[in-house]
């Protein structure tokens, strides 16, 4: 069953900016942005997805941890982060439309956290807010039938990803289907939906717009289960997603590396084979010359393979 919601004229506007947005960022090379930034947005993402959840440590902190480096702080909260790293680093491995996917990520996020990692909840829960109980989950009997159809609509309907992935994000919120992790499965799996049509999610760090509105986010989701529908949270993330690719086209003198711009390329070209003139065409802003060094860099460092000589020389990516 198709999940409520509206598609409203903001929506629409939305929609047709990020698509913009998107286009601007192909133009630009920045699909895979430069690898010191993907670094930083890394961090930044598992930063803020879990300092939402309460986790105590800075951006310092996880970055030493990245780096392998020994870290004072709370156990729970260094695990937290070590488990974080890891499901990211998965993350290609991942299928967004697959619900054991999904319960194989939890376990990755949640493993040492809770006893139930990457298993659905069996007792019901409700979410407090002060003294009040804000929100009465679904039933634990109802949540793989549940789980499954909202599956079933991310796979299979026509509506656009952008807004599919927003209402896989809240309708899975409103579902609760594991004991503890929610917020961050909610977060990291509209990534992993975005990330699939449009590899530059992958590296924008969505959550740390959704950390600096922490109280929109949580009064958009409440208003959403209050009207019945996600069509609030829907307009609230998607203005999210057009910031994150403004902030992205935002910064000034980026420069790509030549294996940064390999990297770009065997986004686009894939297993295919390729001359240098269609190397060249899709980086006008660069030199023939500046072509030939990195392609030559590519070969030396076996990224790609060579085949034939003078006019007659493809390559391809091994």
């Amino acid at each position: 069953m198709k999940p409520p919601y509206s598609i409203t004229g903001k929506i629409l506007k939305l929609v047709a900016t990020i698509s913009e947005k998107i286009g601007e960022v192909n133009s630009a090379h920045l699909s895979k942005p430069p690898t010191e930034l993907r670094k930083k947005n890394r961090i930044k993402t598992i930063h803020s997805s879990l300092e939402i959840e309460g986790n105590t440590l800075t951006i310092e902190q996880i970055t030493a941890i990245v780096e392998n480096k020994r870290v004072v702080g709370p156990k729970k909260d260094i695990l937290e982060v070590k488990n974080a790293i890891e499901v990211y680093e998965y993350i290609d491995k991942l299928n967004p439309y697959s619900f054991d996917s999904f319960c194989e990520a939890h376990g990755i996020l949640m493993n040492g956290l809770i006893d139930s990692a990457g298993k659905l909840r069996n007792k019901s829960v409700g979410i407090v807010k002060g003294d009040e109980v804000s929100h009465v989950a679904p039933s634990s009997a109802m949540l793989r039938p549940l789980m499954l159809d909202l599956f079933d609509y991310v796979k299979n309907d026509d509506d656009l990803v952008l807004i599919k992935s927003c209402v896989f994000h809240y309708e899975m919120e409103f579902i609760h289907p594991f004991i503890d992790g929610n917020g961050r499965m909610g977060r990291l799996w509209q990534t992993l939906i975005l990330k699939d049509a449009y590899p530059v999610f992958e590296y924008l760090p969505i959550e740390s717009l959704i950390k600096e509105q922490q109280e929109q986010y949580y009064e958009s989701l409440g208003k959403s289960d209050n009207s019945g529908e996600s069509t609030v949270f829907i307009e609230f993330m998607l203005n999210i997603i057009l910031e994150s690719l403004e902030d992205l086209l935002n910064i000034q003198n980026v420069s790509l590396t030549n294996a940064d711009r390999l990297d770009v390329f065997k986004s686009i070209i894939k297993n295919d084979f390729f001359t240098r003139k269609e190397y060249l065409k899709n980086f006008r802003e660069i030199s023939s010359a500046t072509a030939s060094r990195d392609l030559r860099f590519a070969v030396d460092n076996k990224i790609i393979e060579k085949i034939g000589d003078k006019n007659t020389t493809r390559y391809r990516y091994k």
